[in-house]
Order: structure tokens, then C-alpha cells, then sequence
């Protein structure tokens, strides 16, 4: 007996039971948006970086794309593009600052902020994933923006102080005037990342994976 006439009255009702993400990403996906955003990170952590001379650390757009990581793919793939960008380096790839490869990354005077990367990548993405669906362009743009202040403030500065005043055998007082050097031009960032990324998701909604409420 065919299907049609074991239903006459219609197509089958929908399986009732928990819903999976409304937007699948698949395996593919994720690893390409994982790998693309890898190599963001590289280029910008190579282009000419900026020395200020009380800060024993170059300013780059390093930051910029590692906040983008986390506001457009998410906490866990933001996680995985960052740990992904370090792997690469530490394999000998000259993807850091100024060109350099290997283990320094973690044992020179940056090794602080290097390990907060990841860790912001995550915040950011779960500080984003609570912003409304129905917030409008521009205040989701400074909601990401917020996150990405957040997330700086909090977790690239604490541990960035804290890698100075290891390597750089600075005084917390030394450390932290050097980390406010920073502080301009990171806000620009934040800025910039919340302008893109909410371009980005615009533009490409199913890079956001939801959840549809249980049934």
C-alpha cells in the first residue's frame, strides 16, 4: 500500500519531541568558517605593527580579528579559529607578530595576551548569542560592541598585565600604565567589530546557529 493511502487525509503530522537547531551547520562549514578565520587572524597579526615606546608589546589588529572570531562564529568555533591560528604558529608557520613562530608566543613578554585570546574569543561569543533575535542593526551593534569591551577589559588586560609583570619583570603599577597604551586603540576595535560583525550576520544570517524552543 502506497504512502498517499495509508494518509488520505494528508501529509504526516510532524514528529512531535525535542528540535534540533533550527539552522544545521554542517561538519564542512564548520571547518572552512574555522579555517577562513584562522587565517584572518594571521594576516592581521602580521601586518605592520605599531611599537609605542612604554609598552614592551606591538599593537596590532591581532585583537580586532580575534573579537570577530567570537561575534561571528560563535564561542566555540571562535575558540577553535584562535587555537587553530596558534597551532599553525607554534608548527613554525611565521603567523605571529612581526613574523615569528614557534613557542615564543608563550614565553615572551605578550605570552599573557596570548593566552587570553581564546578565553576572549568565547566570551565574546556567549555575550553575543544572548542579544536579542529581534534587536535592531544598530543597537545590536553596540550590544557586540559591549561584549567586546567586556571581554577586553576583563580578560585580554587581567592576564596581558599579568604576562608583563612575568616576562617583562614589571611592577603591577609599570604593567598596568603599559596596558592602558593599549586602551585607545582597542576601543576603536570594538567599535570596528561591531560595525562588521553585524554586517556579517546580516548578511549571512545562517552563520548564527539557534535553538528552536522545545516542544
Amino acid at each position: 500500500m502506497s504512502d498517499e493511502q495509508t494518509h488520505p487525509a494528508g501529509p504526516a503530522q510532524p514528529v512531535t519531541g525535542p528540535r534540533r537547531d533550527v539552522v544545521r551547520s554542517s561538519t564542512a562549514t564548520d571547518v572552512a568558517l574555522v579555517a577562513t578565520f584562522a587565517a584572518l587572524i594571521a594576516v592581521c597579526a602580521i601586518l605592520p605593527a605599531v611599537s609605542v615606546a612604554v609598552v614592551p608589546v606591538p599593537i596590532t589588529l591581532q585583537t580586532f580579528a580575534v573579537l570577530l572570531c567570537g561575534a561571528v562564529l560563535g564561542p566555540w568555533r571562535g575558540f577553535l579559529a584562535v587555537a587553530l591560528y596558534f597551532l599553525v604558529g607554534v608548527a613554525g608557520v611565521p603567523v605571529f607578530s612581526m613574523g615569528t613562530s614557534g613557542l615564543v608566543i608563550f614565553t615572551g613578554v605578550s605570552a599573557g595576551y596570548a593566552v587570553s585570546f581564546p578565553l576572549a574569543a568565547v566570551v565574546v561569543g556567549l555575550l553575543v548569542a544572548l542579544i536579542p533575535v529581534r534587536a535592531g542593526q544598530a543597537l545590536r551593534s553596540g550590544l557586540v560592541m559591549l561584549a567586546c569591551a567586556v571581554a577586553t577589559a576583563f580578560v585580554v588586560y587581567p592576564l596581558g598585565i599579568a604576562g608583563m609583570m612575568w616576562r617583562a619583570d614589571l611592577t603591577f603599577g609599570a604593567a598596568f600604565t603599559a596596558n592602558a597604551a593599549f586602551v585607545p586603540a582597542d576601543l576603536v576595535k570594538c567599535v570596528a567589530v561591531g560595525i562588521v560583525a553585524t554586517a556579517v550576520l546580516r548578511a549571512f544570517p545562517t552563520l548564527v546557529v539557534r535553538r528552536a524552543p522545545r516542544a
